[in-house]
Formats: C-alpha cells, structure tokens, sequence
C-alpha cells in the first residue's frame, strides 16, 4: 500500500470504461501445397583478396541462408618472430592468425590459409575456403569482414512462410508442383496475406498424401497440415481461410478440418475424383462438420506453363474469393453468386436453371454441394457448409460465429486478473453491446446483446474468480430461395369502362 502521509499533491490513474473493440483479421489465407522446383537458399560469401597475385581466398558459409550473414573473418599479424599459423573460433567469428618469418614479416600464403580453415572443425562447420589461383600469394591482416548476400530458402519444408505479394512469390515457387498455380488463382481473386506451407513431393501419390498430412517430427516441429498451427506464434496472424489445392482427397480435407476447427477457420475442399454429381453427393458425406464446403467440379483456364488449357483448381479460387469478399463486403457474405476471375470454362457440363430446381446444380446443392455455374461470368452456386445442424448450415453462419468468438475473447485479455469489481462486468457488458451496435450498422448482424446473468453468476463463482458474461446474436441469413407469387386477375378490368371515359 502506498504510504498514507504525504506533504503535496498526488495524482492516482483510474483506467475505467469501455474498451475499443477491434474485429479480429479474416481474410487470412492458409495454404498447403508442393514446390519441387522452388527457389533454393543463398549462401553468404566473403571474398578477402590482395594486390598481390593468387592471394584471394573466398569463404562460403556452410549453410544457405540470411545466418551466414553474421559469419565474420579477420586476419591478425600477431606481431611477434617465427609465429605459427592459427585458426580459432568464437561464436561466428573467423580468427586467422598469420604465420611470420624470424623477422616478424608475415608469410602465410591464401593456399596456406584456405588449406588451414578448412581443416579446422569449428571454422569448417561455418564456411568453406578456396584460395584464388594456385593461392601462392601472400596475404595481410585485415580487420573482421562480414560475409554477405545470404539469403533464406523461400519455402522451406513444413515451415509456414507469410507471404504478402504474391505475384511475386510465384517466381519462387518454380514451375512444378501445386504452389505456383495456386497463388496465381488467389492472386486472380485478391490481394491478401497468405501463409504458405511447402510440402515433400513424395516418390508417389501416397507418400505425398502422408507429407500434406504431416504431424509433429522428433523435434517437435509441425510438418504438413499441422503448421499451420504455427503461424500465428511466428507472424502474429491466424489463418483462417484453409484449403489444399489439387491435393485434397477425403483423408487430407478430414485432417485439415481438425486444423480448422483448431483455428477457427474454414476449409473449402474439392469432391475429390468425384466423376459425375451423384459421385459428388456421396463424396460430400464423409464429412459432418460445420467448418468445410465441398466443391465440384473444377473450373479449366489457360496454364502459362504448359501452354496450354487445363482444370484449374476451384478450390484456390474459392480461396482467394473469399478473401476478396471479407475484405470487400464483409464476412457476412457467402462466396456464392459472385464473379470468378482467372477462368473460361468448367470441367463438367452442369446444366443449372435460375428457375427450376431440378437440375444439377439444384441437386448438388440440395446435398450440401457447391458447384460452378456460368451465368455473367463463372460463378460458384451454394452457400452450405456439410453441417447437419441447421444453425450452421450456411457458409456465413459458421464463419460468424468464429469470428465473434474470437474477436470477443481476443479483445478481453487487458480483463484477466484485474480485481472484479462490479465496474469492470459493467465495462466488459458495454464494451461488447457497443461492439454488437457496430457489426448491426455495417449489416454484419441482424441483431445482438450481452447481459450479467445473476443466477449464473452466484457468490460461490465469483469468489472461485470466475465470471460468466452471456451474448447472443443473429447472424445475416442469404437469400437462398426468392419465391416471386404471381397472380393474374380480372380486377384491372373492373374500372375499364371508366378510365376509357376519363381518357
């Protein structure tokens, strides 16, 4: 307790009242795919060279990498007669501490040098050294000098990357394997952030399907799927909009929907090799979960690495769709019935019929499948998620949900272990109605409210330093079916004599 004399004026801080409550980032794309050709890391180099000839030695570091970049090497004179070359170690530094004649002059040569690094278990474990020439020169001292120009591996394995243009990271994502063409499809949709996880393309489709799967290695890194995981710690940012673009059979999406529901995210998977809409029907039942939408079939479009016309993945581009419209409209609003880019055609023949239901798309649809249309562009048609509980049904009611859970819980962790006086309940309860009043006005939400419930609440709790606050809400259902009742009648006739009159 602060001491209670005092001979002056104090001022004492009352932090009270609501807090700001920000909605949590939602177009946070997480990708998994396979690279084999991606971009390979750089290792830093030093080249240390005099006026003299074949006196250079260059020094590579051991790994590729922005590491090497801390390596450094110096050559010392150590001032004295008929001193021995040396070699020692200490962290990243390189001490060459050169050889003299009886007259203290210095005689070690590149070759000499080079020959006596490499040979140094510490020294070699950092960089290789190779003398210029046949490294006959003799060199001098010089001050420490740091390698350079060491660059990380883009996409390493099982290790999520944040990627935030992605026109760019095509370059380095090689013209093999499933990444490229995926972050050109999100790319086509919308410019938004993407964490990328690289996977082993293995020796066949198994052992492929075994590396997207992933798990935790000895070390207890996340490989494959479980990486994702990862992000938020290493970036700051939950990806929240998941998929695994051509490589998503129904082993892969039951996996990554145990990843979704992790991060409150939402998967969009493919109907595997489903052939025709009734495959498609029977595929979407594997899955019970609110978090995934089963897509089919796929779109086609021109490939810029084959030349050539080839089936384009819908998944991606439901991917990046989606990010455009959280960033656009809102996450309120369900990836159907808006325009895809990047596209020319579809890969089935889905006869589709704004007014009748029986058609493909309306039975692909009655069983909780996505599918493909074209109609002012190409589109996809369906909102349903594979839940059976019909408070998830659509896209948009399990998306909200997450979305309030988390932006709710994040935005209260300034409330943990604050003393619980009945002020800061009153705080929490109107910091999160002024919230609700906020996502209402945008039209996120049709309605919704927080309340102390004092029976909940009883003495017993509070005093365990528990605090129950409960909130409700109504999300944003989609027009899924406009029925139009059209009428014809006599009794526009009723006053025709009249009217012929009056004209």
């Amino acid at each position: 307790m602060a001491q209670d004399y005092h001979h002056g004026i104090r001022v004492v801080e009352i932090n009270e009242g609501t807090r700001p409550i920000r909605t949590v980032a939602t177009a946070v794309i997480g990708l998994v795919a396979t690279a084999p050709l991606a971009a390979a890391g750089v290792a830093a180099s030093l080249a240390i060279d005099f006026a003299a000839a074949n006196s250079g030695v260059t020094y590579t570091a051991a790994t590729a990498g922005t590491n090497g970049n801390a390596i450094r090497v110096r050559y010392v004179d150590p001032g004295s007669a008929s001193a021995a070359l040396a070699v020692n170690v200490s962290g990243n530094d390189i001490t060459v501490t050169l050889a003299t004649d009886i007259d203290s002059a210095i005689t070690s040569t590149a070759a000499e040098i080079a020959t006596a690094v490499n040979a140094e278990p510490d020294a070699s474990a950092l960089v290789s050294a190779a003398e210029e020439g046949d490294g006959s020169g003799v060199v001098n001292a010089t001050g420490f000098q740091n390698l350079t120009a060491g660059e990380d591996e883009p996409f390493p394995l099982d290790t999520p990357v944040l990627l935030t243009d992605l026109l760019a990271a095509q370059g380095d994502a090689g013209s093999e394997g499933t990444l490229a063409r995926a972050l050109d499809a999100i790319a086509d949709q919308a410019k938004t952030l993407v964490v990328v996880v690289r996977v082993a393309e293995g020796m066949d489709d198994a052992e492929t399907k075994t590396n997207v799967i992933g798990g935790v290695d000895g070390t207890g890194k996340k490989t494959g799927l479980q990486a994702l995981l990862a992000a938020e710690q290493r970036f700051g940012v939950k990806p929240r909009i998941l998929g695994v673009p051509e490589l998503d059979d129904a082993d892969v999406t039951a996996e990554l929907i145990g990843v979704a529901q992790k991060l409150r995210g939402f998967v969009y998977a493919s109907a595997g090799d489903s052939a025709t809409k009734e495959d498609a029907a029977m595929y979407r039942e594997n899955f019970g979960a609110r978090e995934v939408m089963v897509i089919w079939p796929e779109f086609t479009g021109w490939d810029t690495a084959t030349s050539s016309t080839r089936m384009l993945s819908a998944v991606a581009r439901a991917m990046g769709l989606r990010a455009k419209l959280d960033n656009e409209i809102g996450w309120h609003k369900t990836l159907s019935n808006r325009p895809v880019n990047g596209v020319t055609g579809i890969s089935k023949d889905i006869f589709w019929d704004l007014q009748d239901p029986a058609t493909d798309a309306g039975y692909l649809n009655s069983h909780e499948v996505t599918t493909l249309i074209q109609r002012g562009g190409f589109r996809f048609w369906g909102s349903r998620t594979c839940s059976i509980d019909p408070l998830f049904a659509f896209e948009n009611y399990t998306r909200s949900a997450q979305v309030i859970a988390d932006t709710i819980a994040e935005a209260h962790l300034w409330a943990v272990d604050l003393p619980m006086h009945p002020s800061l309940v009153k705080d929490i309860i109107e910091g999160i109605n002024a919230k609700f009043r906020e996502w209402i006005r945008q039209g996120y939400l049709l309605g919704g409210s927080a309340w102390f419930d004092a029976e909940l609440n009883t003495p017993e709790v509070l005093k365990a330093g528990k605090l129950y606050i409960d909130y409700d809400y109504t999300p944003v259902p989609p027009l899924e079916n406009l029925m139009f009742q059209q009428r014809i009648t006599d009794r526009y006739l009723v006053d025709f004599a009249d009217r012929v009159a009056a004209a």
